[in-house]
């Protein structure tokens, strides 16, 4: 049975927007769904995420990054998934980890090996049952973020944005080899196309996978 669902992508790819749009699809069908997102999925997680994300120029280390991200996630396969996928409900889940491994594995070149054994303890061994994989260039991804911040004429909080492009080619290669290798688990989706084009693909998706 596909229950617990995550969406998974570089910057600027619009995995919050197909959450959201996934999540009033299944309510339009009668599904008990829970939508959430890492980091921040919890009280806890949100002051983790402000941690994260809003540091500023203020330098993290890779080490100090990636326990961050673990004990948000523990916290939040405790208190939010687990709970919510014992009651039976679909949980459509912003990032997971996947992420850790493609950010601080192939972004950061933490050992991967490693990083698969850290996110099994602090998951619980908890593993999606379907992968969303939102797949775009790099450069279009990097460009719509870019756009985000210049209509609402604030800068936005998330500092992965400022790394090299050489760092975000690595990233989106680790979740496109990631997907080569689970074929069974991932599904990738083309996001270079327009908004409401990428939703009816991962609708389609969803109708197979959801009786």
């Amino acid at each position: 049975m596909v229950q617990f669902i995550t969406f998974e992508g570089g910057d600027g790819t619009g995995k919050t927007t197909q959450v959201n749009a996934a999540e009033d699809d299944l309510r339009q069908r009668s599904k008990s769904c829970l939508m959430t997102r890492e980091p921040g999925g919890t009280a806890l997680g949100k002051l983790i995420r402000k941690v994260l994300l809003e540091a500023g120029e203020s330098e993290i280390a890779a080490s100090t990054e990636l326990f961050l991200y673990l004990a948000d996630r523990a916290q939040h396969v405790k208190q939010v998934i687990a709970p919510a996928l014992t009651e039976g409900k679909i949980v459509l889940c912003d990032r997971f980890t996947d992420s850790t491994l493609a950010y601080q594995g192939y972004g950061r070149g933490i050992d991967l090996a490693w990083l698969r054994r850290l996110n099994d303890t602090a998951s619980g061994g908890l593993r999606p049952h379907l992968t969303l994989l939102l797949d775009c260039p790099v450069e279009t991804g990097l460009a719509r973020a870019a756009g985000r911040r210049d209509q609402t004429g604030q800068a936005r909080e998330d500092r992965f944005e400022r790394e090299e492009l050489e760092f975000h080619q690595r990233v989106r290669r680790g979740f496109l080899e990631m997907a080569h290798g689970e074929p069974e688990r991932f599904r990738v989706v083309d996001a270079s196309r327009s908004v409401i084009e990428t939703t009816e693909q991962i609708r389609e998706i969803l109708s197979r996978e959801i009786a």
